[in-house]
């Protein structure tokens, strides 16, 4: 009698569930359809999305190998041209060494301003990753060394001298360069002398500080403007090939 009684009650129990399921569907069916719609449709927006960035990513590699492979064969101007195509519409980080790249074919190029420009534009484009926006920004500081002023030098190279810069030795001594060019001696040992001590300093640097180095104990003996300042240069020596520097 007792399993017939539980037989019973579980019949009911089912019973009150399913009407209990059929009232909800009815009350709630729609919105779960459309959440269910609504969450496939996320998915297969998400996949599309991924599997057209990677095609655009992979397109835009071949822009830039074709580029590459027009500069390495001596066609500059049009691989100038095709960077720039690149720089213009491609992914944010193809776009970016597309843009060092088109500097550096302007330098080869000999066509300063122009390479200047896109360095410049680069370094100040908000959405540029900051390790290529600060080596543009040494890259034109390195291009207006010998004819900018030293306030200007000052502006491009600060903010790349900080001890947390990976830019910082070069910075440190293009701008120790443009003070001795300025006739700022004091200030020029002040931001040159650290760095021979820093054991970070490659030996290429350290020998050109100590050229400086020399040529501002000279001034001070004869009392007579350096000579570096008639014929300074830059010491970014990959200025002519930017993009292989990240």
């Amino acid at each position: 009698m007792v399993d017939k009684n539980d037989a019973l009650f579980r019949e009911v129990e089912e019973e009150l569930r399913r009407e209990k399921f059929q009232k909800l569907w009815e009350r709630y069916g729609t919105y779960f359809i459309i959440l269910a719609v609504a969450l496939i449709a996320l998915v297969a927006g998400a996949k599309l999305w991924e599997s057209q960035r990677i095609a655009n990513a992979n397109a835009a590699g071949a822009e830039f190998e074709a580029a590459t492979a027009l500069m390495n064969s001596g066609k500059t101007e049009e691989a100038a041209k095709a960077f720039q195509a690149l720089s213009a519409s491609g992914p944010k980080g193809y776009a970016a060494l597309a843009s060092l790249s088109e500097a550096g074919a302007y330098l080869k190029m000999d066509k300063a301003a122009e390479a200047l420009s896109v360095f410049d534009k680069l370094a100040s484009d908000s959405s540029t990753e900051p390790m290529l926006a600060n080596y543009a920004r040494l890259q034109g500081a390195s291009l207006r060394l010998g004819e900018a002023d030293f306030t200007e030098m000052q502006n491009r190279l600060k903010p790349l001298t900080g001890d947390d810069s990976p830019w910082r030795f070069t910075a440190r001594e293009l701008l120790g360069t443009a003070a001795v060019k300025a006739g700022k001696l004091d200030e020029a040992r002040t931001t040159l002398a650290p760095l021979l001590a820093d054991p970070g300093l490659s030996r290429g640097a350290s020998e050109r500080i100590n050229r400086l180095m020399g040529e501002i104990a000279t001034s001070e003996l004869s009392g007579t403007p350096s000579s570096v300042s008639g014929q300074v240069s830059a010491p970014v020596g990959d200025a002519e090939k930017p993009a292989s520097a990240p």
